[in-house]
């Protein structure tokens, strides 16, 4: 290993170290950077030109029309919190799985998975969750243990299952590595990767999750019943009454599911388009929790006409102007128009009512607070990236990758390993924007698939939400559990999620066309 590529080593490294001290992500990148391009350039090792290069590389990434998408899902998912649909969610769907043995832990898993494919934000799921179902856990005699961690882990289903941020980040950076593969090692292909196909290959593992962690507390309910008993149902002469309640706290989200994935995945939306979709649907369903029954029809008009953009029934192509004097396309003109008037009056509607109450600005701020985070994160890693390969990192990690017994398959266990010990000590988004760009091109290249490579990582990654000392997950529920709530009993509950996470990788492993099959 030659000087250069030792200082390089080093700042990673250092980098490494800077971010478990608990220092500022971005400057931690940004500050470590500059340091070794200075030493390095004091020894004549590196060229100080290569930052003028900078502000080119940072303009197209902050610019990029995908990452537009970020804001907009966190915005989709900060107002759905603090709507309360949540809360409503969980406590009728733990009221009618309660005769089921687990049956509390398993409507927390399928809530957390509502939750997950209409937010996509880690915290808020937890820290909601948390909140609401936790308490009532313990009240009716879950085991400690099993109960935070069937939270904990609910809430990291927003890693995996679209619409998620995760994806999107990685799904542009794996989209970048594809392109840098392609110049660097002379791939001989025109295929892109796209946010959308990362969505597509990721729901169908995303799936098999949910179901193994609710067969997972099934199986404990029964081999142990003492850990998650069954519960009576509330009223047992109105179960019809629980079972319509239940369908009306389940419409909502399902309803955001549909019209964000379903235009994404059928093609009609980009995802940034569908998520601007879901922050739309997202005011909607909070601004007609707020209004008084009889004045919540504008706001019924607004989402019919976002139904309708959503399955694609109009495909915003009305053709009002160039309607032929027939009766039924005369009609179909007429009802779109319509329509669109009563979208954009239940539109100011919803946005007037939330502003008033406040709850728009509370969610604006929220959103600016974490997007902000994510940009400066990127820009920093950008800086990052761009000294260490000047100093010859990336061809250092190259033949690293090469030299790696088993070939690439060797190098893929290689990469994943490393992935899953820094997800002990560093978040999601540190190892998206420093390991993948430096490890995906060489992987890439080798043959492996992009789709495949990336939900495969997107689940690695989702173990370090759980994963301890530094499980994001674990500091979220452990910040707003009761007091009989430990930080040994998040340890020690959250084992067999992870062994499950893991499992699943293992799974798409053997079998790719869990992930690639539905591109098919």
């Amino acid at each position: 290993m030659s000087l250069p590529e030792t200082l390089a080593a080093l700042m990673f490294l250092s980098a490494c170290i800077g971010l478990m001290a608990g220092y500022n992500v971005a400057f931690t990148l940004a500050g470590v950077s500059a340091l070794f391009a200075a030493i390095a350039t004091a020894l004549g090792l590196f060229d100080p030109t290569f930052f003028l290069s900078l502000p080119a590389r940072i303009y197209p990434l902050i610019t990029r029309e995908i990452l537009i998408a970020v804001p907009l899902f966190v915005f989709m998912g900060v107002m759905l919190e603090k709507s309360r649909i949540a809360e409503e969610l969980l406590q009728n769907m733990g009221d009618l799985f309660g005769p089921l043995r687990g049956g509390l832990g398993i409507s927390v898993i399928f809530v957390g998975a509502l939750l997950a494919a209409s937010t996509g934000i880690v915290g808020a799921t937890v820290v909601t969750m948390g909140l609401l179902s936790l308490p009532t856990m313990l009240k009716r005699g879950y085991d400690i243990p099993l109960a935070s961690a069937s939270i904990a882990a609910s809430g990291t289903l927003g890693q995996i299952i679209p619409p998620s941020i995760v994806l999107v980040i990685l799904g542009d950076q794996i989209g970048n590595a594809f392109q840098e593969a392609q110049r660097s090692y002379g791939l001989e292909t025109d295929a892109v990767v796209s946010v959308g196909d990362l969505f597509a290959g990721a729901l169908v593992p995303g799936l098999i999750l949910v179901g193994a962690y609710a067969l997972y507390i099934f199986i404990t309910a029964v081999l142990t019943p003492s850990k998650a008993p069954a519960q009576p149902w509330p009223d047992d002469s109105n179960v019809k009454a629980l079972l319509w309640r239940s369908a009306k706290a389940m419409i909502p989200p399902i309803f955001l599911i549909i019209a964000v994935l379903g235009s994404i995945l059928s093609g009609y939306a980009t995802p940034t388009r569908g998520a601007a979709l879901g922050a739309l649907g997202a005011m909607l369903l909070a601004a007609t929790r707020l209004a008084p029954n009889g004045r919540r029809w504008p706001l019924y008009g607004a989402l019919a006409l976002l139904a309708l953009v959503a399955l694609d029934l109009t495909g915003l192509d009305l053709r009002i102007a160039q309607t032929k004097w027939t009766g039924i396309e005369l009609g179909g003109g007429i009802l779109a128009a319509a329509l669109v008037i009563l979208g954009i009056v239940g539109t100011l509607i919803a946005s007037l009512r939330l502003l008033r109450n406040g709850q728009l600005a509370d969610v604006s701020r929220s959103t600016m607070h974490i997007t902000g985070m994510v940009f400066v994160i990127l820009i920093g890693a950008t800086v990052f990236s761009l000294v260490f390969r000047g100093l010859g990192g990336d061809e250092m990690v190259a033949r690293l990758m090469e030299a790696a017994p088993g070939g690439t398959w060797g190098a893929f266990a290689l990469v994943m390993l490393v992935m899953f010990v820094l997800g002990f000590f560093l978040d999601f988004i540190e190892i998206t924007f420093v390991v993948v760009p430096l490890v995906a091109p060489p992987l890439l290249a080798a043959g492996l698939d992009p789709v495949w490579l990336g939900v495969v990582m997107a689940l690695n990654l989702q173990t370090s939400f759980l994963t301890p000392p530094f499980g994001f997950a674990l500091f979220y529920l452990r910040g707003v559990s009761p007091p009989e709530v430990t930080t040994a009993h998040l340890y020690r509950g959250v084992i067999p999620f992870i062994g499950i996470q893991l499992a699943l990788i293992a799974l798409l492993i053997a079998f790719p066309g869990l992930v690639t099959g539905i591109l098919d």
